[in-house]
């Protein structure tokens, strides 16, 4: 055998037995003529030890061993003596005698330290680069670890519920779903592309239609969106389910308890901020927006955004008294303890401001004996200034910022400044879990690409709330889709919806967003044609798999989630990828570089 038992299994119940183990030099010590070498595998450390008396030729190969060396030892469990006992790891009570060693791969120099603050400290770029060396580090492999039994929780979970899990296409069809698709030319069709699903999304619809009524899968899905700490470029996994004759009760009974099952079971964190019931808060988005600036608010902490328009209207102030003339608003928020702020620091508050669109960032400061200091108290009056932060509940030692503009941009500016605060006061507590819903968005909204055309806000499968009728008759830019998001601690953990299953709803959906009968046909003929026959009522959502651990573990980036990670520019350091191909492959898919 090549192994009777792995570097984290022996303990005193052991002593006596002869064993077999199989590792890495992890460390190499020589103590008094005994050799210590630690031997490591993904389970833990076992010291192995060589005594003179082994004979030349072993103690010579156990004195030529050398870090990442691999190696098989062959010997007698015995008990170290209590002075020398490791308490820090499960084998610290035991070694092996050895009296035999098998080196079965010799490795070079490795380019960073495998344990220890160095290895922390390691260039990522290095890291990503080795990555093969980088695996073996105990802190990686208890994550990939932990998100092994994250993974197959989540499959019990869903199996136990009658659902079935089924694998969807990669090579399927472009679909419009806000970012960017991977191509993939077609040799036996010249000029046609697939494309990477960014989600199964069509594909889940369909297998509702076809009578499957509860589908769930660990889904692959690619986007190509530029990275960021909770975005990993080109690929990322999401715990894609749907439900026939379900409302959006029915979509939440079922996430919920799997949330807070994932929550206690995985993480060290207490959930927070339930209802009174124990369900996750469901927040309306417009309610989302202008109370915390965010739909995805962090509710881990309050300080939370309050209209002032009608009381600052024909005020003394002209940034307050021109927005509430010109048809704006204006909203306040108390930054509790933020008097503590330095001027640099409040500049760079209002820097954040500026970056969403504002074109500043008014506040107040509260000194000791609830003394003013603004620039804006001269032009309010002291009077009107006192009373109007002190009915935001302002007190020593408190600051307030103002916002005046669109809605929009008076939201998502605070928004920014309150997410910030948060940050530098400590209020983002990393015990603590809170989820929520954000419910109703707009289905609608103006298009980021070309000026006064109206399009979908969110996923376009989304059936509007009051169906064709609304359709027919409101403003496209109030009516509100059955699309939800679910969020933990600032962060979006999952969208989904109520889906549209009636053809002719889709068809006015996407009338309303610039698309004809015919392009609807093109691009989305399966769907279409399936609703003809008989589409029951459905919905579903899909959590991001590796953002919610992400978020759970406390990570730094996403990129530690995967075994194999791209970097910051999406390139894989250690495959050397994207990388040219040759002119035949080119050819192969009628395809030509300019």
């Amino acid at each position: 055998m090549m192994r009777t038992h792995t570097c984290g299994e022996l303990d005193v119940t052991s002593v006596g037995k002869e064993v077999t183990l199989a590792g890495w030099v992890h460390r190499r010590r020589d103590h008094g003529g005994i050799i210590f070498i630690d031997l490591r595998d993904r389970y833990g450390l076992t010291q192995i030890t060589f005594h003179p008396n082994v004979g030349e030729d072993m103690w010579e190969k156990a004195d030529s061993l050398r870090s990442e060396w691999v190696v098989s030892v062959t010997g007698k469990v015995v008990a170290r003596p209590d002075a020398m006992v490791n308490t820090v790891i499960s084998t610290g009570a035991i070694e092996i005698e050895v009296r035999r060693l098998e080196v079965l791969n010799e490795s070079e120099t490795p380019p960073f330290e495998i344990s220890g603050k160095q290895a922390s400290d390691t260039n990522e770029g290095l890291r990503l680069q080795y990555r093969f060396v980088d695996l073996r580090r105990a802190e990686l492999q208890e994550l990939l670890r932990l998100k092994a039994e994250y993974i197959r929780h989540m499959r019990e979970y869903f199996h136990a519920r009658g659902f079935l899990e089924v694998q969807t296409p990669i090579l399927a069809n472009s679909s419009p779903e806000g970012a960017r698709d991977f191509v993939i030319p077609s040799r036996l069709h010249p000029g046609k592309f697939y494309a990477l699903p960014q989600a199964p999304q069509q594909f889940k619809q369909l297998l509702m239609v076809g009578g499957l009524d509860r589908y769930f899968q660990i889904a692959p899905c690619f986007r190509d969106e530029d990275p960021r700490m909770d975005r990993h470029y080109g690929e990322f996994y999401q715990l894609d389910m749907e439900m026939s004759f379900a409302t959006q009760d029915d979509v939440f009974e079922i996430m919920e308890p799997l949330m807070l099952e994932l929550t206690e079971k995985f993480s060290k964190k207490k959930v927070v901020n339930l209802d009174a019931d124990g369900r996750f808060r469901r927040i309306p988005w417009h309610e989302a927006m202008t109370r915390y600036g965010s739909d995805k608010p962090d509710l881990r902490f309050g300080m939370e955004i309050v209209p002032i328009t009608q009381k600052v209207a024909g005020c003394g102030f002209s940034v307050f008294a021109d927005a509430v003339a010109g048809g704006n608003v204006v909203h306040a928020m108390r930054v509790e303890g933020g008097a503590r702020f330095s001027r640099k620091e409040i500049d760079e508050l209002v820097e954040i401001a500026k970056g969403k669109g504002a074109k500043g960032l008014a506040y107040v400061i509260v000194r000791e004996g609830g003394e003013l200091q603004s620039p804006i108290v001269k032009f309010l009056g002291n009077d009107f200034a006192f009373d109007l932060v002190s009915g935001l509940g302002a007190k020593e030692g408190d600051i307030v910022f103002f916002g005046a503009d669109t809605w929009e941009v008076v939201c998502k500016s605070l928004g920014a400044v309150r997410n910030e605060c948060g940050s530098r006061l400590g209020l983002k507590d990393d015990s603590h879990a809170a989820w929520c819903w954000v419910v109703d968005f707009p289905m609608y909204s103006y298009s980021e690409i070309e000026s006064g055309r109206v399009d979908f806000e969110h996923n376009p499968f989304s059936m509007p709330q009051g169906g064709l009728k609304a359709l027919q008759e409101q403003n496209p830019l109030d009516i509100l889709a059955y699309q939800y998001d679910m969020v933990l601690n600032g962060f979006e953990a999952s969208s989904g919806a109520i889906r549209n299953h009636d053809p002719e709803i889709m068809y006015k959906a996407f009338e309303i967003a610039g698309y004809s009968k015919e392009e609807v046909d093109n691009r989305f003929g399966a769907l279409i044609n399936a609703f003809k026959y008989g589409a029951p009522p459905h919905g579903g959502n899909a959590p991001g798999i590796d953002r919610i651990l992400m978020v759970l573990s406390d990570l730094d980036s996403i990129r530690d989630i995967y075994a194999f990670p791209k970097d910051g520019s999406g390139r894989d350091l250690m495959m050397d990828s994207p990388g040219a191909i040759g002119e035949k492959q080119l050819r192969d898919v009628h395809i030509g570089l300019r």
